[in-house]
This record gives C-alpha cells, sequence and structure tokens, in this order.
C-alpha cells in the first residue's frame, strides 16, 4: 500500500510543528522545514485545520500550531483527514455472485488494510517522535 504524497506532506507538517521549540509557525517556515512546496502546503495545513489537528493564528507572527498535544493525535487522523483508508466492504468488482461476501483476494486485502488502520491508530505523533533514531521522522534538520 503506498501513502498519497499529500498524506506524506500531512504528516510532515504536522511532525514538523510536533518538533518545534515555537508553538507556531508560518506556512513558509514549515515549506522549508518539511521540503513542502509553499502553495501545495496550504491545502494540506487548511484540510488540518478543518480536521482540528491544527488551528491558524491570525496576525504578524501567527501561523499554524497543533491543536492539540503530540500524543493526542493519532496517524490515523492525519491520515483520515487527507486521503481515509478505503477498506473493502463488498466485491471491487461488482460481481454478483459473491453477493455481500468477499472472496479470499479481497479477505487479504481488506484484512492488510485492517492492520494498517489499527497500526495507525494506535500510534500518535509523540510515539513517532520519541523513536530512537539519528534523524528527525520526514524532516530536514537544517533551519532549526
Amino acid at each position: 500500500m503506498l501513502i498519497p504524497k499529500t498524506v506524506e506532506y500531512a504528516l510532515r507538517a504536522v511532525v514538523w510543528l510536533a518538533s518545534s521549540e515555537r508553538p507556531s509557525q508560518s506556512r513558509e517556515e514549515i515549506a522549508r522545514g518539511t521540503r513542502v512546496p509553499a502553495g501545495y502546503l496550504s491545502k494540506v495545513l487548511n484540510a488540518l485545520k478543518r480536521a482540528g489537528i491544527l488551528r491558524s493564528l491570525p496576525g504578524r507572527g501567527g501561523g499554524f500550531a497543533l491543536q492539540r498535544p503530540p500524543d493526542a493525535i493519532s496517524v490515523l487522523e492525519i491520515v483520515s483527514a487527507i486521503a481515509p483508508l478505503q477498506r473493502i466492504r463488498t466485491c471491487p468488482l461488482g460481481l454478483a455472485s459473491h453477493g455481500g461476501r468477499l472472496c479470499a483476494l479481497h479477505q487479504r486485502l481488506d484484512q492488510a488494510l485492517a492492520s494498517t488502520e489499527a497500526a495507525f491508530a494506535t500510534t500518535s505523533i509523540a510515539d513517532i517522535l520519541s523513536q530512537p533514531t539519528e534523524s528527525l521522522p520526514l524532516c530536514e534538520m537544517a533551519g532549526r
């Protein structure tokens, strides 16, 4: 399963804000830090704001900030705000002979999606930031 680039951009932005020493950053600062094109990032940040993950701060020195602490924001919440995982509920081929049942292939695919969904639901942004590593997840250290 591939994660859409837009979802990765959203994850980068949230991780960047969660790891920042400043409570808010401008769109341009987030774009520089995460290497996401600023114009595209605007759409991502607004979607995260609509989902209640970020809040915008107006005026000079404003920008975007996390709405809640990093331990209260799950990866699944971010994914769902941008491109929700599409579980397989009925035969994707529309085969009448399958009725409401999935064949073995689609059952396995849906099980994999369910596992991914569960892993994302139980992983918070704080979990990602606390993972021992030599590099900051999804972000470049330059300019920090």
